[in-house]
């Protein structure tokens, strides 16, 4: 059973990346520039998937999902981070921190997933084209987008709980730009033995190896699948089709994971956390933008589809 916790603090104080006024200024220019592009391209992309009937299909019902969820996960992160390079006191309450942890670690969960489903979808779409449009159904796509928005809320809140549960009477000081579970965690007062400290480490771990690797391990045996179906087609032309359609996916993957696995699978120590920060940067504002512009670039449904959009926007004019 989980006790109150009993803490001291009621506010962090956030470092930020750094504390030089030029640089805090250059930041702030540079990443509000890359919010923006974020925001207009995610929620552009999931306006254009729901203005044309012809991105009305499994592949691009996930893709608007996880545009979604990157925004979110980038608007969780991103404004918090923009107010920390302008303000004098760069502080965050207590409760604002534990909700950024739960977002942050939610978020994190359901895009693993939804990468997960869309490797799926691409399996069942080239290893069975004749049976994809019964067995994709609308509702068996509800279904498979519904789990990983649940599988990363009781997530999420299961791992802020374990945080809550420890104790904070001493430094508050967070070396990061948002609240972090491994530099939030070394703030603990409760020794390092402690059960409630040791769990939480554990719990963190634990998670993140299990949820990460059995999401690769779709990832993998669709595409294992994929790519022995691609090398029997008799056909260059539906090989290179296939190729295509799963390009994108691939390299989202690669560059999800790529970042993902030299953020977390680190204990947290000074010189983790430093190397963290600089990770974090590139995985929560870099990410989020770069995703709907793979798609949109490398897709030609996408960029036939906004093309048409602005065609009609000019006839309108």
């Amino acid at each position: 059973m989980m006790r109150r916790n009993f803490t001291l603090v009621t506010e962090f104080i956030l470092l930020g990346l750094t504390n030089r006024r030029e640089l805090q200024i250059l930041f702030f220019t540079l990443f509000l520039a890359v919010y923006t592009v974020t925001v207009a391209g995610n929620l552009g992309m999931i306006v254009l998937i729901q203005a044309n009937a012809r991105l009305h299909t499994p592949m691009y019902f996930f893709l608007s999902h996880l545009s979604f969820v990157d925004l979110c996960f980038s608007s969780n992160v991103t404004p918090k981070m923009l107010e920390i390079f302008l303000s004098e006191k760069k502080s965050i309450s207590y409760s604002a921190c534990l909700v950024q942890c739960y977002l942050f670690i939610a978020l994190v969960h359901v895009e693993i997933y939804i990468l997960a489903v869309m490797a799926f979808d691409r399996y069942m779409a080239i290893c069975n084209p004749l049976l994809y449009g019964s067995k994709m159904s609308k509702s068996v796509c509800s279904f498979l987008i519904t789990v990983p928005y649940v599988y990363g809320a009781l997530t999420g809140l299961m791992e802020t709980m374990w945080t809550y549960n420890l104790a904070f009477c001493g430094p508050n000081v967070i070396n990061h730009f948002y609240c972090a579970d491994p530099p939030l965690i070394k703030l603990a007062c409760s020794d390092t033995y402690n059960k409630e400290l040791s769990i939480k480490e554990l719990s963190m771990y634990v998670v993140a190896g299990y949820s990460s690797a059995q999401s690769l391990l779709i990832i993998l045996t669709s595409y294992t699948f994929i790519l022995v179906a691609i090398l029997r087609s008799r056909s260059a032309e539906g090989r290179k089709k296939a190729f295509s359609t799963c390009g994108s996916h691939l390299t989202v993957v690669t560059i999800f994971y790529g970042t993902l696995f030299c953020m977390h699978l680190r204990r947290p120590t000074e010189e983790s956390v430093e190397q963290g920060k600089m990770v974090s940067v590139f995985y929560t504002t870099v990410i989020p933008m770069l995703n709907p512009m793979i798609y949109g670039l490398r897709n030609k449904d996408v960029k036939k589809a906004f093309k048409k959009a602005i065609g009609k926007q000019k006839l309108e004019k």
